[in-house]
């Protein structure tokens, strides 16, 4: 049963879709609307073909990850958002394998820090902590244990003040 990871292709477009439109349906704080926001992120200006990345388990599309450009004051980071597991792949370490695949692909492209909003109990797993901890600000209305951050690049300057979102995040 081996995973595999792999950039995404025009061709797995509706897969995902699919993928994570299940993946969300029965998420606690889901908007339902998650799918869509992967399809605006492709078309925009912030996104990364290389850390969209999907996983498959046993020939099947399991799990889908998007980092995209983001900014806090001028330094750029990038934002981990959405993360999508099928429910029946749920516990299999999958999450944590396109976490980690992103990270190393994010490393080699330079970034020194991924955001994320998110579960308070399993991002820090993979070593994401309180994003003020680091010097970002948390936007209103947002806990701040559910906003973290993680520095991926050991040379990575300070980075300090509020977070510019892609535009199709709607914030």
């Amino acid at each position: 049963m081996a995973i595999i990871i792999r950039q995404e292709a025009p061709a797995d477009y509706a897969a995902v879709y699919d993928l994570v439109k299940e993946a969300f349906a029965s998420v606690e704080h889901a908007d339902g609307n998650e799918q869509d926001l992967v399809n605006a992120l492709r078309a925009g200006d912030a996104f990364l073909p290389e850390l969209s990345l999907v996983a498959e388990l046993d020939g099947k599309l399991a799990g889908h990850i998007l980092f995209t450009r983001a900014k806090v004051g001028a330094d750029e980071v990038l934002v981990l958002a959405p993360l999508s597991v099928r429910p029946e792949y749920h516990r299999r370490g999958l999450g944590t394998a396109l976490i980690r695949e992103g990270h190393k692909i994010a490393v080699s492209l330079g970034f020194p820090y991924s955001l994320v909003l998110g579960s308070e109990t399993y991002y820090p797993r993979i070593g994401y902590i309180p994003a003020e901890r680091l010097g970002v600000t948390v936007p209103d209305g947002i806990p701040s244990a559910n906003f973290m951050a993680i520095q991926l690049r050991e040379d990575a300057a300070p980075i300090s003040g509020t977070v510019t979102y892609p535009k199709e995040f709607g914030l």
